[in-house]
């Protein structure tokens, strides 16, 4: 039996976790031991879920539950409940929900979610899960041939559109250095729609010295040839069938607006451009990854 639980103290220490913590603040909720992150809709949830991740609790529009959207005084809640549980987000939900029955179920009005959580819910349904230790870079490479890098991309909608390219177009792993937004951010599940949760990815370790001069060496000994993503006047172009040919790539791109630093691009084996017209020069970094994954994988 479901453990639904009816939100009426805004205070419960319960949903500190979804109304009253930061991003920063669950990462280390934990702290020694891995914290928390906030999954957001159904679909990620479930990609979640089967990828292991463990639940802590759930914060859910009440319509999405059937036992509650029965008993609501809101039409559209009880037009919901009418309707059989397997059709649209409350079948979805609902189904979820079935996978986890010993886990609190918080439910309110989406108004009442709105003003707790300070957004509107997509699909009305959140998860609180735990974070797991990460692997280390060598795990992550292992029996690889096509990794991502992301160098410094702070922006997390950025970040999850790049892995769900990276998921879709073939890419094996996705390392990460120290200045990204972090994959289990929200809004950058989110974006990528569960698929953080599919592709293996890691950071590099923490530390000055550990990118790029480290990280480059580190992917070299794995046999590795670096690609930076670049403008530049003696670059390659994508479809150079020299690169395409390397058993093992390691595709880097750069944070938003500056690119790659001048370090990175100084110490990768070839720097590439992608061909474009019209005087455009530059590609948002979400785009430019899709259109090197997709050449750089054929």
């Amino acid at each position: 039996m479901q453990n639904i639980i009816k939100i009426e103290d805004f205070h419960h220490k319960e949903l500190d976790i979804y109304a009253r913590l930061s991003e920063n603040g669950l990462y280390h909720y934990n702290e020694p031991a891995p914290g928390i992150f906030i999954a957001e809709s159904p679909k990620v949830i479930t990609r979640a879920l089967d990828a292991g991740y463990e639940p802590i609790s759930f914060l859910c529009e009440d319509i999405m539950v059937p036992e509650c959207a029965a008993l609501s005084e809101d039409p559209l809640a009880s037009e919901t409940s009418a309707l059989p549980v397997e059709n649209g987000p409350q079948g979805e939900t609902a189904k979820l929900l079935a996978r986890c029955p010993q886990v609190p179920v918080y439910v309110a009005s989406k108004e009442v979610l709105t003003n707790l959580t300070g957004f509107q819910l997509t699909r009305g349904l959140l998860c609180a899960m735990k974070r797991r230790t990460l692997p280390s870079v060598s795990d992550i490479c292992a029996g690889a041939r096509r990794i991502a890098i992301l160098e410094n991309v702070v922006n997390p909608t950025n970040v999850g559109a790049i892995f769900r390219s990276a998921a879709a177009l073939h890419m094996d792993a996705v390392l990460l250095t120290n200045g990204c937004s972090d994959p289990l951010y929200r809004r950058a599940a989110r974006v990528s729609m569960g698929t953080v949760f599919q592709i293996p990815w890691t950071f590099f370790p923490k530390g000055e010295a550990s990118w790029p001069a480290q990280g480059l060496n580190q992917l070299k000994d794995l046999g590795f040839k670096s690609v930076a993503m670049a403008l530049s006047d003696d670059a390659y172009s994508i479809d150079d069938q020299k690169i395409m040919a390397e058993p093992k790539l390691a595709i880097i791109l750069g944070t938003e607006g500056d690119g790659l630093s001048s370090e990175t691009i100084a110490d990768c084996d070839y720097t590439v451009c992608i061909p474009m017209s019209h005087g455009v020069d530059s590609l948002n970094v979400a785009a430019a990854s899709a259109v090197a994954f997709w050449q750089l994988t054929r």
